[in-house]
């Protein structure tokens, strides 16, 4: 007898990110249901009963962790990682706090979703109050920049429309080297 997919929620308010995401896990096995925010998410969650959820923190009317709380309270097993874009120590703890079993900031992958999960949450609670220096600004919009292209197949004129940015700036930008940090 053969086992059932893992399911998994994505949530997340940008369209391209959360469609990434959704190819990435579907193309590894999962069952992928998705929401652009907190009243889909619920809806889904109550609906689907995924097993795991990936969270934007920060969306359009109620924030991630408010789709933490009130998802954990219709699903208690449910495994929630949260990405954000504007990460803290604080909305990290909060998040931690409220049941999350991971935070991670964005861009992430598929990896380090899939490992996020399989931390024990007590071990990254505690991580979560230590000092991390989270990645600059620029070296986030350059790691964007090359996923995105990478998702393109490398068509510079397809990551600008994308990305709503002039595909001459995008190539400035992609001739500099990354940032350190």
């Amino acid at each position: 007898m053969t086992e059932a997919p893992q399911s998994i929620l994505i949530v997340d308010d940008e369209d391209f990110f959360r469609e990434r995401l959704v190819r990435a896990f579907a193309r590894r096995g999962y069952r992928v249901a998705q929401a652009e925010n907190y009243d889909q998410a619920l809806a889904m969650i109550r609906k689907h009963r995924p097993t795991m959820a990936v969270v934007d923190m920060k969306m359009p009317g109620k924030s991630g962790l408010e789709v933490i709380r009130d998802g954990l309270a219709l699903h208690g097993t449910l495994k929630i990682v949260v990405l954000t874009g504007y990460g803290s120590i604080a909305t990290a703890t909060d998040a931690i706090r409220l049941g999350a079993h991971g935070y991670l900031p964005k861009p992430a992958d598929v990896d380090d979703i899939l490992n996020a999960f399989t931390r024990d949450p007590a071990v990254t609670g505690r991580v979560m109050t230590e000092n991390i220096t989270p990645p600059s600004l620029a070296r986030t919009e350059w790691e964007h920049i090359n996923r995105v292209l990478s998702d393109c197949n490398g068509n510079i004129s397809e990551t600008a429309k994308r990305l709503g940015i002039h595909r001459r700036t995008l190539q400035r930008k992609l001739s500099k080297y990354p940032p350190r940090h």
